[in-house]
Order: C-alpha cells, then structure tokens, then sequence
C-alpha cells in the first residue's frame, strides 16, 4: 500500500493506493477463481478514526482514493488498514508531512 499524507492550511490530505486484484464475483465466475475485493478501510490518526468506508466490487484494481480531515498535526502517524472479503488485512503507516 501506498501513501501520501500532507497538510494543506487546516486540512491533512491522504492520497492511498492498494495493491489488490478485486475480482467481483462475475468477474470471478469467469476466471474460474473466487471472488475476493477490499470490504472495509480504516484510516486513524492517533488511535482516532479519522476515515472509515465499506466497499464493494465495485472498486477497480489497485483502488486509489483521496480524502482529507482536520486537524493533523506535522509529524502523526497515520495508518490505514483495509480488509478483504476474504478476511485478509494489510496495515501500512505514513507520517504527516
């Protein structure tokens, strides 16, 4: 996973790649494989949750999303954790620049 976290005046912007095939269960039927996507992502600064999504299949391979909060101070650690259908997780950390 990939990411990019900055302070731009009172807002902390987060840029974040994973890395994951979300195979959609059509998608899936048709490989031959089972299906598997991310279900939930999990952002926290500090131990407080500061993004949170559910989402489906119908996210692309290799999503990428951006979202920004206040108060992030120069310095936090953000880490962000998702999750997939399949149960795996993958944990990744940044600092605040």
């Amino acid at each position: 996973m990939r990411i990019k976290a900055k302070i731009r005046k009172e807002y902390t912007v987060v840029k974040m790649m994973a890395k994951h095939v979300m195979l959609s269960k059509t998608e899936a039927i048709r490989k031959k494989k089972t299906a598997n996507y991310i279900t939930t992502i999990i952002a926290t600064v500090n131990d407080i949750i500061v993004f949170e999504v559910t989402s489906s299949q119908s996210l692309s391979k290799n999503p990428y999303l951006k979202f920004k909060f206040k108060d992030g101070k120069k310095g936090d650690k953000i880490t962000i954790k998702w999750e997939d259908l399949l149960g795996n997780t993958k944990t990744s950390s940044a600092k605040l620049k």
